[in-house]
């Protein structure tokens, strides 16, 4: 190997020393060498030698020492380490000089001086260099000897031993009563843990615990996460000089009190179970420990070093052996650290004199398993270049250095100019930003004007901008056009909205920018969501909407009383988007629903393997039928606890089935002339399309109105059961309506390729002729007149189905329908027309499936918005076609929601509405809920009794008015994990927020003589399974939520909504923290001004949310969730720091708040947010708690 390129230092001392070394260099003896300390040591002409024989030869599994090196002579080695990456052995001295040896021959490698005048007390070798620990600072120097960062520490601080918890990470202990963590990566102290017993000299870790053995003689286990004290062992009454764990076992060494003379060494090992955290019986040896360690091979056998050099090896659990003892030859001196390679092959041993030892079991030594190559320094090559013929002919001359003497430039020498870097230039600022912007300082504010697209700036590199077409296409990556044109002919308005959440969930989605009227969209993420869009077409139904809210029954999952209570946010939200989370509940305990599988599951709503076009049409069949029976149902007063009926139910009949339903007649003739003829009711009707003759090559036009008509009025061939022959026959079987819907409901069933090519022939047949008529009515008025029209095709394409139909039903003719032409369309029918009975049909809703192979696909609705609607939002009396695809809403024009492009769009389902057919139904709302929903009401649980009631039910003179105060908190459980992903940067991307369930509500009183009891208490009984109860954070425990064996006050979800919803229309203000999500989680929306949330009343702009707990020890000198979250203590909290609040404001306005939440900041910085612990020790928190309310018992 060669050693030219290492320290010229190393040339100080005889090559019997250094094993490898040139005999060439010349020795040198150290002119302050103390001849005392020499003893067996002789001076020879060859250098200096300590007397190890020559050949050394190892027995395989017994130490011996292999080679001693000396450092600096009569400097004590205050520590050594072997390297863990590298075959090398680093030892730092008193005089904080470091010194690293290479492999089992001790060739010095480096030598650097790392602190002017502290001892080097720990070394830690990193990948990319070496951690030395002195006194009051911590270095990094790479293991050639240059500095990569210097740590200095606290004033004060002395430092003993630092411990790496993983890569990036170490923790500092010292004489000091904290430990240090550091993050390696910004060279920063993050965390700083405060120790109960000061002095951690020694620290250990195992997956279990972190382990700290104290100068008092204490060994303490510590957790993992917080450092806080788990176990304590009290090891020795002196103090600690070493210990090691390993697996199981803990073992001690230290020195005990020997009274008034001082200190003893104590020659019994202390050792430790870790399993049953007890000592077992000590191990006595037969030296003086000072080190110990386990040097684990076969069995756990430990070594035992004592100061004078004597060292025993022995198993913890067995009897020590005086044949187990070796000595190292110190040459009389001290022993001053210990280290143990990571292969359990080597010791080192560094004595008080400079010295280091190297002792190992095996000739071929190896201090790690798998140790990286060590680079060595280059030698000179200066004095090694060849000589150079003058006279050579292909000598290059471009070898010889020759001086500049020409002034001419040279060609690399490049202009300024063009040798400058020159970034691209920025694109221009938008002139509508500089004309609305307001300048503050040299800062700029304006509004965004969103004419570009989100999160990027295009970088316009050719003046002309490509020319999408009518469908305002984005186009999307080349590849893949020919395989699958879809991909990027689907516009982006009509593809599937998804939500990203950040570390606030919602609170910074921009949801305008996705709708920017004030109607409410709904939020896809729900399981089952996909019926969204149809909960918006019933909501755009003015009979339906009025009805549902009119309606309250007892039943537990009522899908009409929770339409009511969904339409009611609705009616109530500007322009923000609504969950249909209750609603989506109650659909999935139907029965019904689950028969028809119409509940999906999660994977196949994230897969898309879902049929969604055949879905939706079957999800409108079953909810007709569902809102048809919930709401004829008379068993049992409609309305809730005595409140007044609906006046818009009859007996037997039902508002759904005036609006929706039809007298049909359906009759079966079998071929014995036996005919049988039975009535129904039909809600909606199904499109069924004639069989195509392939071999036919001309393409017949069908009219959609000719269609509809064979469809209601249905005549096929089938087998059915004859009275009269008593077997199945062939029938004929014929439908006939006797009179006319006042919305007809149509599912297209357009479920396979046949039916899809069936609309696009017959769209494409009807595009040509509307093209050629509007053509020629154009060239009429130019002949006459002279104007020229510019016709764009692209607005009368994939257009089948009629915006207005004429329908009528004489005895003669039967059912009668014809298309309504666009330019009578707004022409109401004549007296004539009338008296036969006939009505216009005008397309109100058309459902399309959208194909996206990259989503899986969505629904959307087109919705034609009543005046009434547009009356309430806006205050203005119009109609428009608005877009919904969840909260995405957008108005479009009246072609574009009878447009279907199968390809991309499949209609699904289609609504025509009668005109002017409200004006027979009653559409004032009468609010059903009243105050019986807060009078007393049984549990549901069978345990619960009146000695465990955690509230009191309001009286009747103390029903809330308006204005009135009420403390509320709710605790939730988890329903669904959330599902996340990592992204390459190693941020968290939030692919869908975990699903969480109301589980406790708690209202309380804000006023009066009972200010702060709990009116309400209720524990929310649930049927679905639940994840995670958030014991922690909620207070809920399994079992809670159960009526068997719950001892709470159980109800059902439906009964505390009703009382919340009386609370919200009487107008009470609601007193709470974080209120925002309660709200959501419970999918209630209550107006603003009708919320105090006392997270916001604290809280200074773009600085952190405070917690409860923390504001109420800062302002109230209470500590309250101290193991688990009470609502009722939350719910009494929030009342009061709103009366702190009040107070504040009161007394010095604006300014005085102000500076108190700073000082609140302030203090909240320097705790670290955290709530100091309690004083009593009782964890009840402050006495003054127990005294602000009186307690429920006592009322």
């Amino acid at each position: 190997m060669n050693f030219d390129g290492l320290d010229p230092g190393m040339g100080e001392y005889s090559a019997s020393l250094h094993g490898t070394l040139d005999a060439g260099l010349e020795p040198s003896m150290d002119p302050h060498l103390n001849p005392n300390l020499l003893q067996g040591v002789e001076l020879d002409p060859e250098g200096l030698a300590v007397t190890v024989p020559e050949p050394v030869h190892l027995m395989e599994g017994i130490f011996s020492e292999l080679h001693s090196v000396v450092s600096e002579v009569g400097i004590p080695v205050t520590a050594t380490h072997f390297d863990l990456q590298e075959e090398m052995l680093w030892m730092g001295n008193h005089r904080g000089h470091v010194t690293s040896f290479f492999g089992p021959t001790m060739a010095r490698y480096s030598s650097f001086q790392v602190h002017a005048t502290d001892d080097i007390r720990h070394i830690q070798s990193l990948e990319t260099g070496v951690l030395f620990l002195s006194k009051c600072n911590l270095r990094c120097y790479t293991r050639g000897g240059l500095v990569m960062f210097d740590y200095p520490m606290e004033e004060g601080a002395d430092m003993h031993s630092l411990l790496m918890t993983d890569n990036n990470t170490l923790l500092m202990g010292g004489l000091q009563n904290y430990v240090a963590e550091v993050d390696l990566n910004t060279v920063q102290e993050t965390q700083k843990f405060t120790v109960e017993v000061p002095g951690v000299a020694i620290m250990r870790q195992t997956n279990r615990f972190f382990f700290c053995g104290h100068t008092s003689g204490k060994v303490t286990l510590r957790d993992l996460r917080t450092f806080k004290m788990e176990h304590e062992f009290d090891a020795f009454s002196g103090s600690l000089s070493d210990f090691d764990v390993h697996g199981n076992l803990l073992a001690a060494c230290g020195f005990s009190s020997r009274g008034l003379n001082g200190l003893a060494c104590d020659r019994f090992l202390m050792v430790y179970d870790l399993r049953m955290m007890r000592a077992v019986t000590p191990l006595q040896v037969h030296v003086d420990p000072l080190f110990l360690r386990f040097i684990p091979t076969y069995t756990s056998r430990l070594a035992i070093i004592s100061q004078t050099g004597q060292c025993q090896f022995c198993e913890p659990t067995g009897l020590a052996n005086m044949a187990d003892i070796f000595h190292v030859n110190t040459v009389g001196q001290l022993l001053m650290s210990f280290d143990v390679s990571s292969s359990k092959q080597a010791l080192a041993f560094g004595d008080s004199g400079g010295c280091v030892h190297l002792w190992s079991d095996a000739p071929e030594v190896s201090f790690n398993d798998y140790s990286r190559e060590t680079e060595f320094a280059l030698p000179c090559l200066v004095d090694t270049l060849p000589q150079l013929d003058w006279n050579h002919d292909l000598l290059p001359l471009s070898l010889i250095p020759m001086p500049l003497t020409s002034t001419e430039p040279l060609l690399s020498d490049w202009p300024t100019a063009l040798a400058t870097p020159s970034p691209r230039r920025a694109p221009p600022v938008d002139p509508e930003i500089l004309r609305t912007m307001k300048t503050v300082g040299f800062i700029g504010y304006a509004a965004n004007p969103r004419t570009r697209p989100r999160n990027q700036v295009p970088y316009k590199i050719k003046d002309v901008e490509p020319d999408y077409d009518n469908y305002n296409q984005v186009p999307e990556s080349p590849i893949g056009r020919d395989e699958e044109p879809h991909l990027y002919m689907v516009p982006k308005k009509y593809r599937k909205v998804t939500i990203k959440y950040s570390k606030l969930g919602l609170e910074d989605f921009d949801f305008k920018h996705y709708n920017r009227t004030l109607f409410a969209g709904l939020e896809p993420h729900i399981p089952n969501a996909y019926c969204n869009c149809m909960i918006q077409v019933l909501y755009f139904l003015e009979p339906i909407r009025c009805l549902v809210q009119n309606h309250l029954c007892q039943k537990e999952f009522c899908l009409a009383c929770e339409l009511g209570f969904l339409f009611h946010m609705l009616d109530l939200s500007r322009g923000d988007p609504c969950q249909a989370s209750n609603f989506l509940r109650a659909f999935r305990t139907i029965p019904e629903a689950s028969a028809l599988g119409l509940i999906l599951s999660d994977s196949d709503e994230q897969t898309g393997k879902a049929r969604l076009g055949r879905l939706i049409q079957s999800w409108n069949r079953f909810i007709l039928t569902q809102l048809h029976q919930e709401t004829q149902e008379q068993e049992g007063p409609q309305a809730y606890r005595g409140a007044s009926s609906s006046s818009l139910g009859s007996s037997g009949e039902s508002v759904i089935g005036k609006l929706f339903g039809c007298e049909v007649e359906n009759s079966s003739l079998c071929r014995c002339g036996k005919e049988t003829v039975r009535s129904s009711l039909t809600l909606l009707f199904t499109m069924h399309y004639p069989e195509q003759n392939s071999q036919e090559k001309t393409i017949k036009e069908h009219d959609f109105a000719e269609i509809l008509k064979k469809s209601i009025c249905l005549e096929q061939s089938t087998q059915a059961w004859c009275e009269n022959c008593e077997k199945y026959q062939p029938t004929v079987q014929t439908r006939n309506i006797r009179c006319l819907p006042d919305v007809l409901v149509i599912n297209c069933e357009v479920n396979s390729a046949k039916e899809a090519e069936f609309w696009k022939v017959q769209a494409e047949v009807r595009d040509v002729d509307s093209f050629i008529k509007k053509k020629k009515k154009e060239d009429e008025i130019c002949g006459m007149e002279g104007i020229t029209f510019d016709t764009r095709t692209e607005d009368l394409r994939h257009i089948w189905i009629p915006a207005t139909l004429k329908m009528s039903i004489s005895k003669s003719q039967g059912l009668e329908i014809s298309r309504w032409s666009e330019t009578e369309e707004v022409r109401p029918l004549d007296a004539a027309e009338e008296a036969e009975g006939a009505s216009l049909y005008d397309l109100v809703v058309t459902v399309p499936h959208i194909l996206d192979a990259r989503t899986g696909g969505n629904l959307v609705a087109h919705i034609k918005v009543g005046e009434t609607y547009h009356q309430r939002k806006e205050g203005v009396t119009h109609q428009q076609w608005y877009l919904f695809n969840d909260f995405l809403i957008e108005p479009i024009d009246k072609t574009e929601a009878a447009q279907f492009d199968v390809s991309w769009k499949v209609p699904a389902i289609l609504y025509y509405a009668k005109r002017n057919y409200h004006t027979k139904y009653d559409l004032r709302i009468k609010n059903p809920i009243d105050a019986s929903v807060l009078l007393t009401e049984a549990s549901l649980a069978r345990k619960q009794r009146k000695t465990h009631a955690t509230f009191i039910p309001l009286m009747v003179s103390e029903m809330p008015q308006a204005g009135d105060l009420v403390g509320l908190d709710a605790e939730f459980v988890t329903l669904n994990q959330e599902e996340a992903e990592l992204r390459s940067d190693g941020t968290k991307s939030t692919i869908k927020p975990s699903q969480m369930s109301v589980a406790r509500i708690t209202c309380v009183r804000g006023q009066g003589p009972n200010e702060g009891v709990p009116f309400i208490d209720d524990y929310i009984s649930t049927q679905e399974q639940v994840v995670d109860y958030l014991t922690q954070y909620s207070g809920i425990k399994p079992g809670d939520l159960d009526a068997k064996i719950s001892s709470k006050h159980l109800t059902t979800l439906k009964s505390t909504y009703l009382k919340l919803r009386f609370l919200i229309d009487t107008g009470v203000r609601f007193v709470g923290h974080g209120l925002q999500k309660d709200f959501r989680v419970i999918n209630l929306l209550v107006p603003k001004d009708q919320v105090v949330d006392t997270v916001h009343l604290f809280h200074l702009p773009r600085k952190r949310m405070i917690s409860l707990r923390f504001l109420a020890w800062y302002f109230l000198d209470l500590n309250i969730q101290g193991e688990t979250h009470d609502s009722i203590e939350d719910a009494r909290t929030a009342l009061q720091l709103y009366r702190k609040y009040l107070e504040l404001s009161h007394g010095g306005g604006n300014d005085e708040v102000r500076k108190v939440l700073k000082g609140l900041y302030e203090k909240g910085r320097q705790l670290d947010w955290k709530v100091p612990e309690s004083d009593t020790g009782d964890g009840q928190g402050s006495p003054k708690s127990a005294a602000v309310f009186p307690s429920v018992m006592g009322l």
